[in-house]
């Protein structure tokens, strides 16, 4: 399956996690693309030999979880520099990474921790886009978060937040899908008119996950199938921005490949009925 016979605008990929690393190089299955997280590959010659050999048959993306662009203590350059030489290696389709911090000085977190929305971090964050954008050479996805609290010294929500971002740096987003719908649910708000709200030209790309729930609260885990309410506002997601490049998410308790292959056929499947509802909605 060679790159050039294959378009991004409706494919779904598979997050490639290590376990499945060499099933993937071996049997080649049929998938749109891989997306991986670049610091699982920084410290692991073999495995960033395979995905060189891979990203010669399928798009890959990075997904960093290392960058931590809402971090008070600035970006890490080393790492930063660490990412942009693997960038140069692979030449992935996207780069994205949260909206969210998780280092302080040089202590990494291993979680992404809120931030208030409001000019104090928008301008923090704005200047670690420029930064991390003028550094790779390219533009940066960012990605809303799943939230289970918010900040009383927030001034704005978190799509105001978002939209004044992808204004002011000409980064573009990668819309969690199912993060709307869990942070919809821990924080009481409408996931569907949060996805009206985002400036649908900025999405270059759309995540689907699995979550837990966990006293009153759905926990983004990554551990589970895409539930039936996450489903039904991806196909919303794809009337409201057309086809988009889908990733299926799955980062703990992970299944066998032929799972998440089977998810991401159903998101395609899911993707084509949507985009014909739309068709028709504006052909009447």
């Amino acid at each position: 399956m060679e790159m050039e016979s294959m378009s991004l605008s409706n494919a779904a990929g598979i997050g490639l996690r290590l376990p499945h690393i060499l099933e993937v190089a071996a049997t080649r299955p049929h998938v749109g693309w891989l997306e991986i997280h670049p610091e699982n590959f920084l410290a692991n010659p073999h495995a960033a030999e395979l995905l060189c050999e891979l990203s010669e048959h399928y798009p890959v993306s990075f997904h960093t979880v290392g960058i931590s662009i809402g971090s008070a203590s600035g970006i890490d350059n080393n790492h930063l520099k660490r990412i942009r030489n693997l960038v140069q290696r692979i030449n992935p389709v996207f780069v994205s990474g949260h909206l969210a911090w998780s280092t302080f000085k040089h202590e990494y977190l291993n979680d992404l921790l809120p931030l208030p929305y409001n000019a104090e971090a928008l301008q923090l964050v704005e200047a670690h886009l420029h930064k991390v954008q003028d550094n790779l050479g390219r533009s940066y996805l960012i990605e809303n978060p799943s939230s289970y609290i918010g900040f009383t010294t927030s001034t704005m929500s978190e799509v105001e937040f978002l939209s004044e971002l992808v204004r002011r740096t000409g980064c573009s987003l990668l819309c969690d899908v199912s993060n709307i719908h869990v942070s919809a649910q821990n924080m009481g708000f409408d996931a569907h008119t949060y996805i009206d709200d985002l400036p649908s030209n900025a999405i270059s790309e759309l995540h689907l996950g699995g979550y837990t729930p966990e006293e009153g609260l759905l926990i983004d885990t990554h551990a589970a199938p895409i539930s039936k309410d996450a489903w039904d506002l991806y196909a919303y997601a794809v009337r409201r921005f057309g086809p988009k490049p889908t990733l299926i998410e799955w980062d703990n308790d992970i299944p066998p490949l032929t799972t998440l292959l089977a998810e991401a056929k159903h998101a395609e499947h899911i993707a084509v009925e949507a985009s014909l509802k739309e068709v028709r909605v504006v052909s009447h």
